[in-house]
This record gives structure tokens, sequence and C-alpha cells, in this order.
């Protein structure tokens, strides 16, 4: 499992690693459940530093989460129906 979150959607480095923590973690709760396959999750999409004050703060948190376990899902119900997803991309907006 691969995480890209550039520079230019996450200015901070601490905001990015946050991101890129909440990748792996929900990442390998799926793990199991996904074909064998290299997965990388790429953050397309700014946030408003005005609603996520904090890198640390619960709902960035959440809002990452949120749209991980949306993403994760989806490549699922494409896997059960036989196609493996090509890409996946994160929005966090």
């Amino acid at each position: 499992m691969g995480a890209m979150v550039p520079k230019r959607w996450a200015k901070r480095a601490v905001t990015r690693n946050a991101i890129k923590r909440q990748i792996y973690l929900v990442g390998a709760g799926f793990e199991p459940t996904l074909a064998r396959s290299a997965y990388v999750v790429r953050l397309r999409a700014t946030f408003d530093r005005k609603q996520f004050l904090s890198a640390a703060s619960d709902l960035l948190k959440a809002a990452v989460r949120a749209e991980l376990l949306q993403l994760f899902v989806r490549a699922q119900n494409q896997q059960a129906a036989g196609n493996v997803p090509l890409s996946v991309s994160v929005v966090v907006t």
C-alpha cells in the first residue's frame, strides 16, 4: 500500500504525515479483503485550512477516515463485480 500526499495539497509536513497515517491505518483494515495487488492512494485536492486548523484535529482525522472508508468499500465492490480498480484517489474537502 502506498500513499501520495503532494505538498501542493497539504503544505505542512505534519498534515501530510497525519493523512498518510490515516491511509495506512484504514488500508490495513481492508488489506485482508482486497486482492493481492499494489495499491496507491493519492490525495487529489486540498483541504480548507480554516476548517481543519490542526493536523492533529479529530475533525481532520474523521474527514480523511470517512473518505478512505468510502474509497475502500468502492474498491471492494468493484473487485466483487470482477473489476480490479486501476486507480483510486482520495479527495478531502
